[in-house]
C-alpha cells in the first residue's frame, strides 16, 4: 500500500509538471518554459518606454509580445519603421523608430494612410474605446465608419484570439507613449 500512494503521487509531480510546461523556446534542444514567460518577453522587447501605472505589467507585457513579436503591427502602422539603417532587410539590426512607433501614417496605395495605434491626448490607442478595439479587431468593420470593413488590416486572423490577449494587446497600447507619423512610402521602411 505504502509503494502504491509514492507511484500516485510521482505520476501526480509528473502530470502537475506537465501542466505548468506547456510550450517551448523555440530554440532546438531547449526545456518548454511556463507561458507567461510571454509577459517577460514582451516587456524586454517594447521599442518605447512604458506607462505602466495604473497598468497591469503581465497584461501589457503579453499584449508587447503579440503586438512585437507575433503580429508585425509595426509594420503598418509606424512611418518609418525602422531607424535610420536599422532595417533587417538590408542589413541592419532590425532598431525600430521609437520616435514614430504607432504613429500610423503608412501609404498603402493612392488614398489610403494607416491609422495611429498610439494613445490620442485622453489615453486611448488610435483615439478607439476598448470595445471600439475589440469590435474592429473581430469584425473588421472601421470603427469610424461601420459600413466600411478594414481590407488591409488583418482581423480576419486576430478574431480567432482569445478575448483576453485582444485585451492585452488594447492595454499595451495604452501603455506606449503618443507618437506622430515620420516619412515613408510604404510598410516596412
Amino acid at each position: 500500500m505504502h509503494r502504491r500512494s509514492f507511484i500516485m503521487l510521482g505520476l501526480s509531480g509528473v502530470l502537475v509538471s506537465c501542466a505548468v510546461e506547456v510550450t517551448g523556446t523555440g530554440e532546438p534542444g531547449e526545456a518548454p518554459m511556463p507561458l507567461d514567460v510571454r509577459a517577460e518577453i514582451g516587456l524586454r522587447i517594447a521599442p518605447v518606454p512604458l506607462k505602466l501605472e495604473n497598468a497591469d505589467p503581465y497584461l501589457v507585457g503579453i499584449g508587447s509580445y503579440y503586438v512585437n513579436a507575433a503580429s508585425a503591427c509595426v509594420d503598418c502602422h509606424s512611418c518609418p519603421t525602422y531607424s535610420p539603417g536599422e532595417s533587417p532587410f538590408t542589413g541592419g539590426r532590425g532598431r525600430l523608430d521609437a520616435a514614430h512607433y504607432l504613429g500610423g501614417g503608412v501609404p498603402m496605395g493612392t488614398n489610403l494612410k494607416a491609422p495611429s495605434l498610439a494613445p490620442d491626448a485622453n489615453g486611448l490607442p488610435g483615439g478607439l474605446t476598448r470595445d471600439q478595439f475589440l469590435s474592429a479587431m473581430r469584425t473588421g468593420k472601421d470603427p469610424n465608419d461601420p459600413n466600411r470593413i478594414l481590407q488591409l488590416m488583418p482581423w480576419s486572423l486576430y478574431r480567432a484570439m482569445a478575448e483576453g490577449d485582444l485585451v492585452a494587446m488594447y492595454e499595451y497600447l495604452r501603455a506606449i507613449p503618443a507618437a506622430q507619423p515620420g516619412t515613408c512610402t510604404g510598410p516596412g521602411q
